[in-house]
């Protein structure tokens, strides 16, 4: 089985890529759901933001509060990495869990979304890692249209591995400049050049 790392920074279009993958027959799962499992009232990642940032960091019910959360480690770097250095082990060890559990099903191809894949330099846990790539532009436009904040955008972004220094460290890059016809087509090729057996050579 094809272990892909999927990553990209914020509204590079990852979570589409994701969902193509899915249709096409991969087993998909995402290190961010993984997180929001782990921040459930009285799980360890709960636990954790607790005993790094306070009581502050939790809702009503006890479970993180991840826009709290998201406001202090995007304006400090050493909280972040603080958060990151604990946590990011908590998700690979479900990760693999998740990998070793679509091998023994027999998927062909199994997607991992992690958006801090590269920041938490996991890269050689997978066979390919697969970076998605947009204009700050057309990131900050998309990070707009759900709602958010242009500002906040632009400060997740700064916090963020370049799209520059990300792709000396990925097999494979694709970029997502046009519609959504387009990007499945370039996720399709991907996926048929991965799964397809080398010729042999005579």
């Amino acid at each position: 089985m094809l272990r892909v790392g999927l990553t990209g920074g914020l509204a590079s279009g990852k979570s589409t890529v994701a969902g193509i993958f899915r249709e096409l027959g991969a087993a998909v799962f995402d290190a961010d759901a993984i997180v929001k499992d782990l921040y459930r009232p009285g799980a360890s990642g709960a636990k954790l933001a607790r005993e790094l940032f306070g009581d502050g960091m939790l809702d009503a019910k006890g479970g993180v509060d991840r826009g709290r959360v998201a406001l202090v480690i995007f304006q400090d770097p050493t909280k972040r990495k603080m958060l990151e250095e604990r946590l990011h082990p908590l998700v690979r060890e479900e990760l693999k869990r998740r990998f070793d559990l679509a091998e023994k099903r027999g998927a062909v191809v199994a997607v991992a979304e992690a958006s801090q894949l590269l920041e938490s330099k996991t890269e050689n846990c997978y066979d390919r890692v697969l970076l998605v790539t947009a204009t700050e532009a057309e990131r900050v436009k998309r990070w707009v249209e759900k709602g958010n904040d242009v500002a906040d955008a632009r400060r997740r972004i700064a916090a963020q591995i370049s799209p520059e220094e990300a792709k000396k460290r990925v097999t494979d890059v694709l970029v997502n400049d046009g519609s959504l016809e387009t990007l499945r087509r370039k996720v399709q090729a991907l996926y048929l050049q991965w799964t397809t057996p080398p010729k042999p050579t005579s």
